[in-house]
């Protein structure tokens, strides 16, 4: 078989994805604080960019402007080229041409950016907004508070201590291995023995000393240890305790109290005693101090019953209102140097398209959460029972835009409604079938498991299998381990670990 080369014209058509069109998606999927940061970001970078009421400093201005201009006349070439006269010696500059045609003499000549700039105007998105008066803001005092970190809390206690260099160090080693609930579970006395080059039983001491620092039952290496140091802190004189504690505690998480009883010779009402005891000590001692953890939502849009109708307000509080310096217009205006009308040109691009997606951005919002209190008008009325099943595509062909839109509009947007607070995904959940009527939604069903549990006899949990019957009396049919599913996912305890003897 010979090989040959051969040249084919071949037509075919591509989606090519533009700088300007990846900008405007990833704007669309930001969360609300992530886009006031990509805006700070983006004032910063581009001049042209102001907020609206702002002061503009015009020194600022022109340095920037002479700043970006030195720089582009020095990365440029020498305009002309230079010959040395023979008879006088003098150099020469030859002049460059003329430019010819419009294209030569406005590169960048596809928009008229003088015309362009008295008629555009920065008009708000579509919709009614929201900015709350600064009475309504949180004082000052409220937003310079720093949340106490474990680690600071246990060196200070640390050092107060009175032990020699090489212990404190071995000591700040440990606190420094802990979890965000207080254990060191992911390192052993051996390996930091290891690393420091001393002693295993160095280490294990300075692991005590550190035990009996506040909270009670930090640097715990597991839970059994953990409850073991509360249990003879708080109850020193309690033998008993200490012992369930150390040998029966798979039995305590079961509630297996018989167990105990046979296997310590002890009366039930003891061990139903001791149960209860060590139900009050914390397994989770470092919790109090991972403040590091709690997210503060900020609605990106309410909706608010007037009447009786909807009516859906974008949240604006906080979000710089962009526009265009109104320096750089003059400077556009007034300006014949042509490397500075092409800065100011290339900047002009791009804070006006950051503009546009971000109007865009806040439109499409709208939209979708228009859409969505249209499918689940009952929701917001009755409350949770009467959420609907919905997917994406419902919304998408209702505004018509494609799923993957809807998608990234939904991701990390919430929306403050007379029912509460949701992520806009929240609304789009699976629906599960009933004979006698319509549709449920399955965000409706675990609602409804909730409140099974939540009326139960603590004495007598109901079982999933018992779950699954009231289920069915409610024309709600799903299996056992849908039940299972879903009371794991609401963090709910299998019902032997649910019943309570005292």
């Amino acid at each position: 078989m010979a090989i040959e080369m051969k040249q084919q014209l071949r037509m075919t058509q591509s989606l090519v994805m533009t700088p300007q069109l990846q900008q405007a998606i990833k704007l669309l999927q930001l969360s609300r604080m992530e886009l006031i940061e990509n805006i700070q970001t983006e004032m910063l970078e581009n001049p042209v960019l102001v907020e609206e009421g702002m002061d503009e400093s015009p020194t600022d201005a022109a340095t920037a402007a002479g700043e970006a201009e030195a720089e582009r006349a020095e990365a440029a070439p020498a305009p002309a080229a230079t010959t040395a006269d023979k008879a006088t010696g003098d150099a020469k500059v030859e002049a460059a041409p003329e430019p010819t045609t419009a294209a030569e003499k406005d590169p960048i000549g596809d928009i008229d950016w003088e015309n362009y700039l008295d008629t555009y105007s920065n008009q708000a998105a579509t919709g009614p907004t929201v900015r709350r008066a600064a009475d309504e803001l949180p004082s000052i005092e409220a937003t310079l508070t720093k949340s106490p970190n474990l680690t600071d809390h246990l060196e200070w206690q640390l050092r107060l201590t009175k032990m020699d260099a090489t212990l404190e160090a071995l000591g700040l080693m440990v606190i420094h291995n802990l979890d965000d609930n207080g254990y060191m579970a992911d390192v052993t006395c051996e390996e930091i023995a290891d690393q420091a080059d001393v002693a295993p039983e160095q280490v294990e001491e300075a692991l005590r000393r550190v035990q009996l620092l506040d909270p009670v039952g930090v640097a715990a290496r597991d839970l059994r240890e953990c409850l073991l140091i509360q249990a003879k802190h708080h109850h020193p004189a309690d033998e008993e305790l200490a012992q369930v504690v150390e040998e029966h505690l798979a039995n305590l998480e079961r509630k297996n109290y018989q167990a105990i009883a046979r296997d310590m010779k002890l009366p039930m009402e003891e061990v139903i005693e001791i149960a209860r005891t060590v139900s009050e000590l914390d397994p989770k001692p470092g919790r109090m101090f991972a403040g590091s953890d709690t997210h503060y939502v900020s609605p990106d849009i309410y909706v608010v019953k007037v009447g009786d109708e909807y009516e859906i307000v974008l949240n604006e509080d906080g979000l710089p209102k962009l526009r265009v310096s109104d320096y750089y217009r003059k400077a556009l205006q007034g300006s014949d140097e042509k490397s500075a009308k092409d800065y100011i040109h290339e900047k002009l691009r791009s804070a006006v398209w950051i503009i546009r997606s971000i109007h865009q951005r806040q439109r499409t919002i709208y939209k979708v959460t228009e859409s969505i209190v249209k499918f689940q008008r009952e929701f917001l009325d009755k409350g949770i029972a009467y959420l609907k099943p919905l997917i994406l595509r419902d919304v998408a062909d209702d505004i018509g835009m494609h799923e993957s839109t809807v998608s990234r509009v939904t991701t990390n947007k919430y929306v403050h409604t007379p029912q509460g607070l949701f992520e806009l995904k929240f609304f789009f959940n699976s629906g599960i079938r009933r004979y006698g009527s319509d549709d449920i939604a399955s965000e409706a069903v675990k609602d409804k498991i909730k409140h099974i549990v939540s009326g139960e006899n603590p004495k007598k949990p109901f079982s999933d299998q018992a779950i699954v019957r009231i289920l069915a009396q409610q024309d709600i049919h799903i299996a056992r381990r849908t039940v299972a599913k879903y009371r794991d996912i609401l963090g709910i305890l299998p019902s032997s670990k649910r019943k309570n003897l005292f």
